[in-house]
C-alpha cells in the first residue's frame, strides 16, 4: 500500500516539475524572441541588481567596495544607455518617461562618483542607495505590471 502511494506521489511530483519546467522554457522563449537591446538591458540590469545589493551589505571604503562600486556604476550606465534602443512605450515620438529616467540616472551616477572622490561620503551613500532603489529596483518592479514582457516571463 505504501509503495503504491509513494509511486503515485513521485509520479505526481515529476509531472508537476515537468509542467513547471515547460512553463519556464516557454517563458525563456519570450526572452529569446525579444530584441537584442531588450535582452542586453535585462541581463545588465540583473547583474546590476546583484552587485548593488552586495554593495549595500559589504563594508564601506574597502578595495572590494571600490571595485564593486565601479563595476556597478558601469553596469548601471550600460542599463541606462541600452534603454535608448528600446522603444516599446512611445509617448513622445520614440521616447517615454523611462528615457528621461535614464538621462537622470546617468547624471546622478556622476554625482555619486564625484561625491565619493571628494570625500562627501554621506552624499555618496544617499545618492547611490537612492539610485539603486529608485532607478533599478522600483523601475524593475514596474516591469512586472501586466502587459509587460517581464510580467509574462516571470509571473
Amino acid at each position: 500500500m505504501h509503495i503504491v502511494a509513494y509511486k503515485y506521489s513521485v509520479r505526481k511530483m515529476i509531472n508537476t516539475l515537468g509542467r513547471r519546467l515547460g512553463e519556464v522554457l516557454m517563458n525563456l522563449e519570450l526572452f529569446a524572441q525579444a530584441s537584442l537591446p531588450i535582452q542586453w538591458h535585462v541581463v545588465l540590469a540583473a547583474i546590476a541588481v546583484v552587485i548593488g545589493g552586495l554593495q549595500l551589505v559589504l563594508p564601506r571604503g574597502t578595495r572590494v567596495h571600490r571595485i564593486a562600486g565601479w563595476s556597478w556604476v558601469v553596469f548601471m550606465a550600460a542599463v541606462s544607455l541600452t534603454s535608448f534602443f528600446i522603444h516599446e512605450i512611445q509617448l513622445w515620438g520614440l521616447w517615454s518617461p523611462i528615457h528621461g529616467l535614464s538621462i537622470f540616472t546617468l547624471i546622478i551616477l556622476g554625482v555619486g562618483v564625484w561625491a565619493a572622490r571628494v570625500g562627501k561620503h554621506r552624499t555618496h551613500a544617499i545618492t547611490m542607495s537612492a539610485t539603486y532603489f529608485l532607478a533599478l529596483i522600483l523601475t524593475g518592479a514596474l516591469t512586472l505590471l501586466p502587459g509587460r514582457m517581464m510580467h509574462e516571463m516571470l509571473l
